[in-house]
């Protein structure tokens, strides 16, 4: 079998039947996404339009309950076999590119970028665009890969080979996002980042998990933003 290309996105269509596996390879994914959904805020009205970019397969989507029940959830990405599945769980759905989004400006109240941005070979463009689409007041969620030489071999070295870790080659360690780098290009736009927040697994539960104990496991926060980190940002008032 042939190596993976770093960052190929084809990956996500040869591996479309692990989305909603609990123990598969996106099982990380389904971890961070309850994380990310902590962070949105409550719709400022019924039916408020939040934008999930990147949005696979909705993980997303089951987090919404509740306090986020309110929200609107639309998706776009690129894997046309990953929206399918997200339209099955509710997810309203359009084949499109970060950089290319197809939406007005000041078209959603939340902008949710979980797991994207260390994707994207032209972060500056994706990231005006984003900001472009959000409105005034509203909010920016975010959570990446941080650049660092822990990261790289942490969880692309190293992580790729572990249970509960990155598929092979999904990852481009030349694309990781510097915390700065990102705030800048956001500032630039008109949304103020705040403060970046590490996270880890609940090393109980990532060992449950690993036993077949139990299907999911919670992100904690920590004190290193070296590795994954989240972060809440706000778009300035008109």
């Amino acid at each position: 079998m042939s190596p993976r290309v770093r960052n190929d996105p084809a990956q996500y269509d040869l591996l479309t039947d692990e989305w909603w596996q609990p123990h598969g390879e996106f099982a990380a994914l389904h971890w961070l996404a309850r994380a990310r959904a902590g962070l949105i805020p409550d719709p400022p009205c019924p039916g408020a339009p939040l934008l999930d970019v990147a949005c696979g397969a909705g993980l997303m989507q089951p987090y919404l309950t509740g306090r986020l029940s309110g929200w609107a959830h639309t998706g776009i990405d690129i894997s046309l076999l990953s929206l399918r599945q997200a339209r099955e769980h509710g997810v309203r759905v359009l084949a499109a590119d970060a950089t290319r989004l197809p939406f007005a400006d000041a078209s959603f109240s939340c902008v949710v970028a979980g797991e994207c941005l260390e994707h994207l070979p032209d972060l500056p463009r994706a990231a005006q665009e984003i900001c472009r689409v959000l409105a005034p007041g509203g909010t920016l969620v975010i959570d990446t890969l941080n650049d660092t030489l822990l990261c790289r071999i942490a969880l692309i070295r190293l992580a790729e080979y572990a249970p509960g870790g990155p598929p092979r080659g999904i990852h481009d360690p030349d694309l990781l996002v510097s915390p700065d780098v990102l705030t800048g290009l956001l500032a630039g736009h008109g949304v103020r980042l705040g403060r970046p927040i590490g996270l880890r697994p609940a090393i109980g539960q990532y060992l449950a998990w690993l036993l077949r104990r139990r299907n999911d496991v919670t992100m904690l926060p920590t004190g290193s933003s070296a590795l994954v980190y989240q972060a809440v940002g706000t778009k300035d008032a008109a």
